[in-house]
């Protein structure tokens, strides 16, 4: 199976690395009513009255459209921007949306109802206990049996081993584990020709004409994907449900 086939198809299962959010970002929207029986919408306002604060949007009628919405009471609009507004509505309540990205897909995180709150919540939603905080700790089960002896001779070499292959290994002695330190995460298209000049693809055969055990190839880019930046194996480690299980 070719590297990018193998990764396409790591890449259509769910990640089990997965945890938050990146590029967690607010939107102010207004919650808008009109005709009885229509369904409240939400509308961004229009960036010529973005200026405009909470309390001079909340509880006033607007015209809005597909796209935005435009407060009219009180305010002059241009008469291009009034005609692409068919409709009327009321601003019942401003929103503060937090929203965020899982692999490049857009999610809806919650509502707020004003600024602060919503900067908190990105604030405790971000990983910011250092520059990157993202370790795991897993079984080496994970792992099958030959691949551990791999690894455990590749960690066993007198002279510091470097992979130069976006990996770097470590022994854990006192525990019969094996650490993992990735570098240049995530190991998406984009960033790694931003820094490496080449695809996933390149980099995955590459890693395998060194001899690096599929199995845990395919670890370590699911991890990456994640943004995973050390990964520890240790037999005393729990499993991580969703990922596979090598049975000896």
């Amino acid at each position: 199976m070719s590297p990018a086939h193998r990764a396409s198809i790591l890449l259509t299962a769910s990640n089990p690395f997965a945890r938050g959010y990146n590029n967690l970002n607010i939107a102010r929207l207004l919650l808008i009513t009109y005709e009885n029986d229509c369904p409240p919408c939400f509308r961004p306002v229009h960036d010529t009255q973005a200026h405009l604060p909470d309390e001079e949007l909340q509880l006033f009628p607007c015209l809005f459209n597909d796209d935005f919405a435009l407060i009219s009471d009180g305010q002059s609009i241009p008469k291009d921007l009034e005609e692409r507004c068919p409709s009327n509505g009321l601003v019942r309540q401003v929103i503060y949306a937090v929203m965020g990205e899982i692999f490049n897909e857009r999610h809806h995180v919650g509502d707020l109802y004003s600024l602060e709150e919503a900067q908190v919540m990105v604030h405790r939603l971000r990983f910011e206990t250092g520059h990157y905080s993202r370790a795991w700790e897993i079984s080496t089960a994970h792992l099958p049996n030959e691949a551990m002896l791999c690894l455990d001779a590749w960690v066993s070499h007198s002279a510091p081993w470097q992979t130069g292959l976006l990996f770097e290994l470590f022994n854990l002695p006192d525990c019969c584990g094996i650490g993992c330190k990735l570098i240049g995460t995530p190991w998406t298209d984009d960033n790694l020709l931003k820094i490496e000049d080449r695809p996933y693809s390149s980099l995955r055969q590459e890693q395998l004409d060194a001899s690096t055990p599929e199995a845990l190839v395919d670890v370590l880019y699911l991890a990456a994907l994640a943004d995973v930046r050390l990964l520890i194996f240790d037999p005393d480690a729990a499993v991580l449900d969703g990922l596979a299980i090598f049975d000896e």
